[in-house]
């Protein structure tokens, strides 16, 4: 439903896109990170016909996004990262303007919009000004907006940026609510968790590139082995180099240096082992965990900690 072969654009002297080769399946949801300025929304636009490639080229089940514009705006749903509903509007207005602007009669329009807003939980404040709306009501009608035609391909531009966690656990439910019912899904996220638990492919970009991309588990295979992390009750000049004989890499330390982290060829008992090597050490511990890897530790494996 989305591909996207070889995309270039360049900005001045800056190169948002190098060659940059997107796809998501029917029914799927590709999640696309990478770090600020690592070109995820000008992919976004151009993949919506809000800007053109310098070279390369992009479809939208099938159509062309530089010689098909509106036959691919008919198809796609867009919330971006700021909120576009009108604030002077209330949350139905809003909706009903939008589907009257999408060619939807009167009576169209009204049924839709009752129905969206009962879908996103925001019966009970549809006839409110928005502008009174919190930040998660916010959201969640700009994510309406962007259904109001039932389009089969939806992007959504860090949708979940600035909201408490409540209100992003019940976007998440309505990510997922939409994707189980066929609908493809591009997701530009900072929050790695949020790939973690609602994509089936992820792309990393980075300088306008993907350089990795795979499922998470498949990301994660990449780094290696599981984490080892360490807390000290206070800190001792001795304990990287304890730590030393279980890495399988380097030893980082925090700035208080009472926590230290390294990564592992995990086996069972590890975490007693390290306990007990401390301990002979003279190292008291408050903590020890080994964990299998993030994708927080992917990401910042491939793209050299830059968030």
């Amino acid at each position: 439903m989305i591909e996207a072969r070889g995309l270039h654009k360049r900005f001045g002297d800056t190169v948002a896109l190098d060659g940059l080769d997107l796809e998501a399946k029917a029914g799927t949801v590709l999640s696309v990170l990478g770090p600020n300025g690592a070109g995820k929304t000008t992919a976004v636009r151009i993949l919506t016909t809000l800007s053109r490639p310098d070279a390369g080229e992009a479809r939208i089940a099938g159509h062309d996004v530089v010689r098909e514009p509106t036959a691919v705006q008919r198809m796609i749903g867009v919330a971006a990262q700021d909120a576009t509903v009108d604030e002077v509007l209330t949350g139905r207005q809003n909706l009903v303007m939008i589907a009257r602007l999408s060619g939807l009669s009167r009576a169209a329009a009204r049924s839709r919009a009752t129905e969206l807003l009962g879908e996103f939980g925001l019966t009970d404040a549809g006839d409110r000004v928005v502008k009174g709306y919190s930040g998660g009501m916010r959201r969640r009608l700009d994510l309406a907006a962007a259904l109001v035609t039932r389009p089969p391909v939806l992007f959504l531009d860090e949708p979940t940026t600035g909201l408490d966690p409540s209100s992003r656990l019940r976007m998440w439910e309505v990510i997922r609510a939409l994707v189980a019912d066929g609908t493809t899904l591009l997701l530009t996220t900072q929050y790695l968790d949020e790939a973690d638990e609602l994509a089936d492919r992820v792309v990393v970009v980075d300088h306008g590139r993907a350089i990795a991309e795979g499922t998470t588990a498949e990301l994660k295979r990449q780094v290696g082995g599981a984490r080892l992390e360490v807390t000290l009750t206070e800190p001792h000049p001795e304990a990287a180099r304890a730590l030393t004989r279980f890495a399988a890499g380097p030893v980082a330390t925090s700035a208080d240096s009472r926590r230290l982290a390294t990564p592992v060829n995990g086996h069972r008992g590890l975490a007693t082992t390290v306990v007990r090597a401390l301990d002979d050490a003279a190292i008291t511990v408050e903590d020890v965990q080994v964990r299998p890897p993030s994708l927080d530790d992917v990401f910042l494996a491939l793209t050299g900690g830059e968030r």
